[in-house]
């Protein structure tokens, strides 16, 4: 099965799939050129497939591997809009970075939307295994989930699409802990997992709720394993850019880019992109800190 997805915007499926570290995680697979993904998503009526995402003209070409379907294409179509940002309109953010030398670059690039997984689910279960570890171990987390509870591609069982809340809250505590090796994040998955599976928390309901980011804020921090750094990654990736996802490596580069170098608080992370008001998360995220990166030890 093969269709073409089209933005509402200027964009490029690059630019997205390199916004930030998702793509290296399971069941994404980033291709050699960098441009393109495959990635397994399982169905809302258990079908596993694989899906490959490449550029087309101000969107993706999608290959689905499964006999053509009105509605599995609707359910891909859905999914892989929202993976990919091509419903949202940067217009106003690219009229107030237009003013900053430092993001001079993002409207060129069409850069601001940020890759998504197919579920609010996987991407708040994704985030709280990125806290207190090094990248390596959240690639290394994902994957044990992926691979003792994913279901299996039909045509490879080797290859598993990411674990369903309905899967993961029949999971037991230890086997996450030590097993998959989650630590103390193991509790906050499975129970994650079951207030979804139950139907007491509506992540998915998010993805198109109206929610003031005040409000929204507050209910992911009710979520165990989710602090202030988690809860404004997920705003991102949820579409409010209210808040700066301020981590050490935030420090290091207002710290340099702002300070000389002095040690810096989180209120002087924030004070930094105040300025940019509902956008402060997006300028933070693209600003042109390419001289730091290089050049700071």
């Amino acid at each position: 099965m093969k269709f073409t997805l089209s933005a509402q915007s200027a964009y490029s499926l690059p630019t997205v799939v390199n916004s930030h570290g998702w793509v290296q995680l399971s069941p994404f697979q980033i291709h050699a050129s960098g441009d393109g993904f495959t990635y397994l998503v399982e169905l809302a009526e258990g079908a596993v497939l694989e899906v490959t995402a490449v550029p087309a003209p101000n969107g993706a070409a999608i290959t689905a591997v499964s006999a053509a379907n009105p509605q599995i294409q609707a359910e891909l179509s859905g999914l892989l809009t929202w993976m990919l940002g091509l419903d949202q309109n940067l217009a106003d953010f690219y009229t107030v970075a237009r003013t900053e030398p430092k993001l001079a670059h993002v409207e060129g690039k069409a850069q601001g939307r940020l890759l998504r997984s197919a579920t609010v689910f996987e991407d708040v279960v994704k985030t709280i295994l990125t806290t207190n570890t090094t990248w390596s171990g959240t690639i290394r987390m994902v994957q044990g989930l992926v691979d003792h509870f994913g279901a299996p591609l039909p045509d490879d069982p080797t290859r598993r699409a990411f674990p369903t809340p309905a899967r993961l809250a029949q999971a037991d505590v230890d086997v996450l802990r030590q097993t998959v090796k989650l630590g103390y994040r193991a509790p906050y998955v499975l129970e994650l997992a079951q207030r979804v599976a139950s139907g007491e928390l509506d992540l998915e309901g998010w993805k198109t709720a109206v929610i003031p980011t005040a409000d929204l804020r507050k209910q992911l921090l009710a979520l165990k394993g989710v602090g202030p750094y988690a809860a404004a990654s997920l705003l991102m990736l949820l579409g409010h850019y209210d808040f700066v996802p301020v981590d050490s490596w935030a420090f290091k580069l207002v710290s340099h880019e702002w300070y000389g170098g002095e040690p810096v608080d989180k209120a002087q992370v924030e004070a930094a992109f105040a300025p940019w008001g509902r956008w402060k998360g997006l300028a933070y995220w693209f600003w042109d800190w390419t001289y730091l990166q290089e050049n700071s030890g």
